[in-house]
């Protein structure tokens, strides 16, 4: 039988690749970092309230290890897996790790060693400066992620490409649209994850919520500073009160996370449905093979980032169903369900938003594809533009027979052109027939707004679009054609800030 020391760990991405070399962040090894981190800071902020002995705080922040608050006490010395074993009996980590810690420092220090401080208080704060981490490289790669989009929805602004609605070709939009719509979708998640990133709040309010410990042991006028003097020591938010069973801070960062993973999500879902053989509109650049079949260019990337976007809703689901069952001022176990789901939820994000970023930075977009499948129809692919153009002067009726009848076999532009009716149109506007009805079936005519909404949301202001439609006024509703890249990129995207030490 293996030691304990010698069995692997329980997971190591076997199961879950999106997220493998994105979840150092948010191992248990982190957790009990930030566990010490958080009882450490607690003897500092004793001390600048001006309460702890400052040789007391000196001697427990050399013996484990403080860096600072953002770095921590990652040279610690406290064993992970004993430390596991022996928190079953509690219900927490915590108060083995309190034991742990008292034993290691003198009398004197060993006062300000978790002096006042709940299990939750350390627990929910270590998970706060765990989300602060993670949070920051969520929206790291979402930036990078929105840099890529930019040039895609700029250098591809005017090709135009078949828009389907029900798995069916619709009307006409443009590859820059939809890479727009990528776009506003992740820069909607990005502003949402900052803001929650910057409101991670730190917890201190002793065994109920009633700061009563730190009364008594401060008095109230000092106790009422602790909370404040304790998140600044950790970078986090001071919180307006204990949040013991108010969950908020965790359900607010659990919508948070998943709807970061919802709009990679969506990208995802889609260059996979256009890689398919039959459309081929869109590659990535560098697809997962087969090992039964080696033609195949599988949409590897794109299958890992929606194996996320499938698992994340019921991850937040579970923590609102947690929040929702925070009975007392200690949960039964709806605050233990939390630690796990939110550090799965956590841990998709990380995979899921990084993975986006790689893909959408090298997707290649097939521009002859991209008008094979716009000319499949025929023409149909503007029927709702001949409603609205032939519909006055044939009638309704008339002109879904005549698209009914190209529809089953015929031509188009030939039954259009040869109709008196449209004869009669095209000499209104000193046009031939057939020059007329070309005009009337180009696609790249009837894009409405797609350039200017394009536009828009590659402007480097941030906006998302939400007040779009003053800037329409002045365009004419064409998109034209214009030149591409060769894929799709006029400026190469930014690199991830850990990109160049984990190439």
């Amino acid at each position: 039988m293996p030691s304990d020391r010698d069995r692997p760990p329980l997971d190591e991405g076997l199961l879950s690749p999106v997220t493998v070399g994105h979840d150092e962040t948010v191992t248990d090894a982190a957790y009990l970092d930030a566990l010490v981190t958080a009882e450490v800071a607690l003897a500092r902020a004793y001390r600048e309230v001006g309460i702890a002995p400052a040789d007391a705080v000196d001697e427990i922040e050399t013996e484990f290890g403080w860096q600072g608050g953002l770095r921590g006490c990652p040279e610690h010395g406290v064993a992970l897996t004993a430390l596991a074993a022996a928190s079953v009996s509690g219900g927490n980590p915590v108060i083995p790790l309190v034991a742990r810690l008292k034993e290691r420092v003198s009398e004197d220090a060993r006062t300000w060693v978790h002096r006042g401080a709940t299990s939750q208080d350390i627990v929910d704060t270590a998970v706060m400066l765990i989300a602060r981490t993670a949070t920051s490289k969520v929206v790291a790669a979402l930036a990078h992620t929105e840099v890529s989009l930019r040039s895609l929805a700029r250098s591809r602004r005017d090709e135009v490409a078949a828009a389907r609605t029900l798995t069916q070709h619709a009307v006409p939009t443009t590859v820059g649209l939809r890479a727009a719509g990528w776009l506003r979708g992740v820069a909607r998640a990005k502003e949402r994850v900052e803001e929650v990133e910057h409101r991670l709040p730190a917890q201190l309010g002793g065994a109920a919520g009633t700061l009563a410990s730190f009364a008594e042991i401060a008095g109230p006028d000092v106790a009422v500073d602790l909370p404040a003097a304790f998140a600044r020591e950790l970078g986090l938010a001071a919180p307006d009160a204990p949040w013991h069973t108010t969950r908020w801070p965790v359900t607010e960062l659990g919508d948070a996370l998943v709807q970061a993973i919802d709009a990679v999500g969506k990208i995802a879902g889609d260059v996979a449905t256009l890689s398919r053989t039959e459309i081929g509109e869109l590659a990535e650049g560098s697809g997962g093979g087969s090992s039964a079949m080696p033609q195949k260019r599988n949409p590897a990337a794109s299958v890992l980032i929606r194996s996320a976007a499938l698992r994340a809703p019921q991850l937040g689901a579970t923590l609102h169903l947690a929040s929702a069952l925070a009975a007392d001022e200690r949960p039964d176990g709806a605050w233990h369900a939390e630690w796990p789901t939110l550090r799965e939820l956590l841990r998709l994000a990380l995979g899921a938003t990084a993975n986006a970023a790689a893909l959408v930075a090298d997707v290649h977009v097939d521009t002859d594809a991209v008008a094979r499948n716009l000319a499949a129809t025929g023409g149909l692919i503007v029927a709702e533009r001949l409603s609205l153009v032939l519909g006055p002067a044939l009638g309704a009726q008339r002109v879904s027979r005549l698209v009914s009848d190209a529809a089953a076999g015929g031509d188009l532009a030939s039954t259009l052109a040869g109709t008196p009716e449209i004869a009669a149109l095209a000499a209104e506007r000193g046009a031939t027939p057939g020059a007329f009805v070309a005009d009337l079936l180009d696609p790249a005519n009837y894009t409405g707004l797609a350039g200017a909404l394009v536009d828009d949301a590659v402007r480097p202001s941030g906006r998302t679009g939400a007040d779009v439609g003053p800037r329409f006024g002045a365009h004419d509703g064409r998109s034209g054609r214009a030149a591409h890249a060769p894929n799709g990129r006029d400026a190469p995207p930014t690199p991830l800030p850990d990109q160049e030490e984990n190439p």
